[in-house]
């Protein structure tokens, strides 16, 4: 009798086992859909800064935070917020000169820089807030970048877009296969990504800096797996 029950529970143990192998070996289909929508920017960054010289640190320094102040004021009085204005880099280092190859380098006088990083909210006064920045202080200028304030909406309509390229590849795929899609086993989300726009472009002779927002791109990616239908 305990011969006839043990092997009647390895056969029932069996059944679920085999089951579970035939779901792992299952025909798959894995595809990645790509999305990517275009849009107007509606904010633009700037990285500008000012850099000046003198002939000990401290008074590099002090050249400095005075030029810099003027920035900022005329910024400020271009409509930016003074949360829109954030120092992104600050160092002073040795101006070394060197006569010629039999002497050893001398510090000529020290060089102090601070970047500044500007948010523009209106895109219709960039022009006029890179004027105010460079007419009067900042001598360096590293470039603008344009973007969105709220990019989720966009970002979500671009994955959207991923999914249905995603299900149009696996259905075509599938189609020239002979075999159909099955149920959804998987969807893994890759990495959105803002992809660059243009930037500025500055006429010298210009009264203000003309620029070109264009647009910008969102992109999203996704990758789904089916099974296929026997």
């Amino acid at each position: 009798m305990r011969i006839l029950k043990s092997a009647f529970l390895a056969t029932a143990l069996a059944f679920p086992l085999a089951g579970m192998a035939l779901a792992a070996d299952a025909a798959r289909i894995t595809v990645t859909g790509e999305g990517r929508v275009d849009a107007r920017p509606d904010m633009a960054t700037i990285s500008l800064g000012v850099m000046t010289q003198g002939a000990n640190a401290a008074e590099a320094m002090a050249a400095n935070s005075a030029q810099l102040a003027t920035v900022l004021a005329n910024l400020k009085a271009a409509g930016i917020a003074e949360a829109d204005l954030q120092t992104s880099g600050l160092s002073l280092n040795p101006n070394w000169t060197q006569s010629d190859g039999n002497t050893a380098p001398q510090i000529s006088g020290y060089v102090a820089s601070n970047m500044l990083t500007v948010q523009v909210r209106a895109l219709d006064g960039l022009g006029a807030v890179l004027d105010a920045a460079v007419k009067d202080g900042a001598n360096t200028l590293n470039g603008v970048s344009f973007g969105l304030a709220e990019p989720n909406p966009v970002l979500d309509e671009a994955r959207k877009r991923a999914v249905a390229d995603a299900v149009h590849r696996a259905t075509l795929l599938s189609s020239a296969a002979g075999t159909e899609l099955g149920a959804v086993i998987s969807i893994t989300e890759g990495g959105g990504y803002v992809e660059p726009g243009p930037m500025f472009r500055m006429a010298a002779d210009a009264a203000s800096v003309p620029v070109a927002e264009g647009q910008v791109a969102m992109s999203a990616q996704v990758t789904m797996v089916w099974e296929l239908k026997e």
